[in-house]
């Protein structure tokens, strides 16, 4: 990083740090406020509903059913004094739409919490984390998280170890959160199963940590993200194969989906040809739902390039890849046969007016469901929707972008 922007990035830090220690009884006071406002939700009400089992990769749903996953991400919790009304919002949408939805699992990409001290008015990651934990408790729905660029920045109280400790605490009843191996790069690798009662897993879930910043960038401020890495990519192949090994199907696999944060060079790729051709399909790309709404349409992947993608379309058994970071990026596209999805957000606080309050097409969820035998449905919700009834008043938003 330039000397002379990390001299003035200390100094701004240093300023913001003062304030919020000026604040102090404030911000203890809104905090306490937002915690109680996050288990004022009720319940999600089942009327069956799944509960996993721990095995050696991670968690495994016993069904013969098919299965309902809602994908959350950029939530963006704040957790600090400047942050409050945006906080509650977002716990509002939470709520709301999980409480329609009553998915067996929900799992967040990324960017669970925003603990940026010009926006929150906080460094503490902490406290944002635990406010979210909170709600989902409350809700009590099953989740599984994965990091994003946001959830431990460099400047942050907490390393992403130690959010991940509170992720994976031994008295939640809810979270279904794994480290994952220790020789494999990130926090947050793991795998979440659906067997059939043959004992067959049916679909797997593959969670992984897209880590954070390059080296030449550690605070983020040039824009230089990770990527997922090689050792990362074999972990998943060796699972895959071990799955399929197990099942004993011949020439059958199960099928997978794979969740994390920053996009795959392959989601600018496929748009990028999809829109070369007139925004008409073409021979690899088939468009299903969305658009990229980002100006010139940008997807911010890392500029380093790795085969994952390549390796899942060897490998045959994952269907859907699924990612956030870019929150007016929200579209479907089947690339090569996998559909590339880019999950709605939800975020009030990250991105600066008038997209965070004024306008509404981008906010909401991802329902995905996956039958027994491996056929894969993908919708994107829009909150606004009156099927979401929210506890709380929702603010008025335009739909048209």
């Amino acid at each position: 990083m330039n000397a002379f922007i990390s001299q003035i990035l200390s100094f701004i830090l240093a300023i913001v740090s003062s304030m919020s220690m000026a604040f102090t009884p404030i911000t203890e006071e809104i905090v306490k406020s937002n915690f109680d406002y996050a288990t004022s939700f009720d319940q999600v009400v089942y009327e069956e509903q799944l509960v996993p089992t721990e095995d050696e990769d991670g968690w495994v749903f016993t069904t013969d059913r098919d299965i309902k996953v809602v994908q959350l991400t950029d939530i963006h919790i704040g957790g600090g004094s400047m942050s409050k009304d945006k906080d509650r919002k977002a716990m509002n949408a939470v709520a709301a739409m999980l409480t329609y939805e009553k998915p067996d699992l929900v799992i967040l990409t990324g960017d669970m919490v925003y603990p940026v001290p010009f926006q929150a008015g906080t460094f503490n990651n902490s406290i944002s984390t635990e406010m979210l934990i909170t709600l989902l408790e409350k809700l009590g729905v099953y989740y599984a998280p994965v990091f994003g660029n946001h959830d431990s920045e460099a400047y942050s109280t907490h390393s992403r170890e130690e959010i991940a400790d509170m992720w994976g605490a031994d008295d939640l009843n809810y979270s279904l959160f794994k480290k994952g191996p220790e020789d494999v790069d990130g926090v947050g690798n793991y795998i979440i199963k659906v067997k059939g009662t043959d004992g067959k897993v049916k679909n797997a879930f593959f969670l992984l940590d897209s880590n954070e910043y390059l080296d030449n960038d550690p605070m983020g401020l040039l824009g230089n993200y990770d990527r997922i890495h090689d050792n990362q990519i074999e972990w998943y192949r060796s699972r895959v194969e071990a799955i399929d090994a197990a099942n004993d199907d011949g020439d059958a696999i199960f099928s997978s989906c794979v969740f994390f944060h920053i996009p795959l060079q392959e989601y600018d790729i496929a748009w990028k040809e999809f829109a070369a051709n007139g925004y008409q399909d073409t021979e690899n790309v088939k468009y299903i739902s969305g658009g990229y709404h980002e100006p010139d349409e940008a997807v911010c992947c890392s500029t380093e390039s790795e085969n994952f993608f390549e390796t899942m379309l060897e490998l045959g058994s994952t269907k859907g890849v699924f990612v956030g970071h870019d929150h007016v990026n929200n579209a479907i596209l089947n690339y090569k046969g996998i559909n590339l999805v880019y999950g709605m957000s939800i975020d009030y606080l990250a991105y600066v007016n008038p997209v965070t309050n004024n306008i509404g097409p981008q906010r909401g969820c991802t329902v995905i469901s996956l039958t027994q035998d491996g056929e894969l449905s993908v919708s994107l919700e829009n909150y606004y929707q009156e099927k979401y009834v929210s506890k709380y008043e929702k603010e008025s938003v335009s739909m048209d972008w």
